[in-house]
């Protein structure tokens, strides 16, 4: 059985939110496969060395850091104008980038809120809506992160789960939209993930999960970064519009008559 279809080697992503967790394993994953990535956060020192240590890798892509708030209009169409000078266009965007925040929904300020929502779901608009017609030239893939909170919410996270369900539906309608343009749009949903963060809050390591197991309700980067390469692959050419989940034994509540 060959593999061709998986691979993205040749293309051109821009990964949002790439200085550590999920969107820099999707980025490094990416450059090993030959893609030119671009990796971009709110802080350039945050993504220089992410870009530095694929250039210093034997990964087959080149690296670019952009330092890019999406909640920046101009500043997103900064970065899609010098992806599109560096690499000569783009096939895949990662719109990763996201912020939360956990607190009761009465001690949420409207500050609170909008910050969140202006980031997740707003973020995404900006970036998606400045790269389209790069994506629309010969075709390409806009992949989404959404959250399993924004399927079935989340105590305690009101605006997150709110602006993930936002991407959710934001996708399902641009896949329609776009589909004519042969730009594939798709959402991946990832549950419990030991990122960084995850670790430094709640002491859970990726070195100690082993892939293998199945019964597991926790996940790595590199299993998300997976199911993206997938998406931006050939292999997923008749997927489209689809939020897949990726949050291992779903959470199933059994109830019985009394």
């Amino acid at each position: 059985m060959s593999t061709d279809q998986f691979s993205v080697d040749g293309d051109v992503a821009i990964v949002t939110g790439s200085s550590s967790g999920i969107g820099k394993a999707i980025a490094e994953q990416f450059a090993d496969d030959g893609v030119d990535v671009v990796v971009s956060s709110r802080e350039q020192e945050n993504v220089d060395p992410v870009a530095e240590a694929i250039t210093d890798s034997d990964a087959e892509g080149e690296a670019l850091a952009l330092e890019c708030d999406v909640t920046d209009r101009e500043a997103v169409d900064a970065m899609v104008e010098r992806t599109v000078e560096e690499f000569g266009g783009i096939d895949v965007l990662v719109n990763n980038a996201g912020a939360s925040f956990m607190a009761d929904f009465d001690d949420i300020s409207e500050n609170g809120w909008k910050t969140i929502v202006d980031i997740n779901l707003n973020g995404t608009y900006n970036c998606t809506h400045a790269a389209a017609d790069s994506l629309k030239d010969g075709g390409g893939a806009v992949i989404n992160f959404a959250s399993v909170a924004g399927q079935r919410g989340s105590p305690l996270m009101s605006p997150y789960g709110a602006s993930k369900a936002g991407v959710i539906n934001f996708t399902t309608t641009l896949s329609h939209e776009w589909a004519d343009d042969d730009v594939r749009v798709n959402c991946i949903a990832p549950g419990f993930v030991a990122t960084p963060g995850v670790e430094s809050q709640m002491g859970v390591s990726a070195d100690n999960i082993d892939r293998e197991e199945v019964s597991r309700r926790i996940g790595t980067v590199e299993e998300i970064a997976d199911v993206t390469q997938f998406l931006a692959s050939p292999a997923s050419s008749y997927v489209v519009g689809e939020t897949i989940t990726v949050q291992g034994v779903p959470q199933i509540s059994e109830e019985h008559d009394v």
